[in-house]
């Protein structure tokens, strides 16, 4: 509850319904989860570095790396390895077209294990690009802890069919309990909102007909 909170807090949610945001998926959306701007608030991003720390321990243990993946997942990642004292690699968003042309930058030689923080889990498909990833590169994938997850039923058969627990601190319906609450967003709001969150994909046509 509290990581939604500070989300709301920060407006870092965003909602038009009348306008929806277009994800690269091509899903349209009435809401939009900005997770960047925690970075920008010191307090927030502390709180949330704290929190997967915790999650991580209790879930997965103390592996031997954490990875982030391009490009919201980096920085949070990053003060996660330093905070729990571990090595840090991170995974494009694909691989680069000169140099050493990495999918995955960083010491590989470090460790054996290693779990992945995002900071938005939708669909599911970009973050489980950087499973696919480093289990190429030949390590272990302990699990994925996101700051936020949509919790589409896509998504979870995803992950379940890649063998991946994700753990997120905090999720759409916690979001829109603790919006409502807060005043964010009013009672009439949540019909529409709720419909899309049942039918993502074909969402905008239902509104539309």
């Amino acid at each position: 509850m509290k990581v939604a909170e500070l989300l709301l807090q920060i407006k870092a949610v965003k909602l038009s319904p009348a306008k929806p945001f277009i994800w690269a998926s091509g899903w349209k959306s009435p809401i939009y989860c900005d997770n960047r701007k925690t970075l920008s608030h010191p307090t927030v991003r502390t709180y949330i570095r704290q929190q997967f720390t915790q999650v991580i321990e209790r879930e997965f243990g103390k592996p031997d790396m954490i990875a982030g993946v391009a490009t919201g997942g980096i920085a949070h990642g990053m003060l996660v390895a330093q905070e729990m004292g571990l090595p840090f690699v991170y995974v494009r968003s694909s691989a680069k077209e000169h140099g050493l042309k990495n999918l995955v930058e960083g010491d590989l030689t470090t460790g054996r294990n290693v779990v992945v923080v995002e900071d938005l889990v939708s669909t599911g498909s970009s973050s489980l690009n950087a499973v696919h990833a480093l289990r190429e590169a030949g390590l272990e994938v302990k699990g994925m802890v996101s700051i936020f997850t949509y919790g589409f039923d896509v998504a979870q058969h995803a992950f379940d069919h890649a063998r991946v627990k994700l753990v997120s601190l905090t999720d759409y319906s916690i979001l829109l309990d603790q919006a409502l609450r807060s005043g964010y967003i009013n009672e009439k709001e949540m019909p529409l909102l709720n419909d899309w969150r049942q039918d993502p994909a074909d969402w905008d046509s239902a509104v539309k007909a």
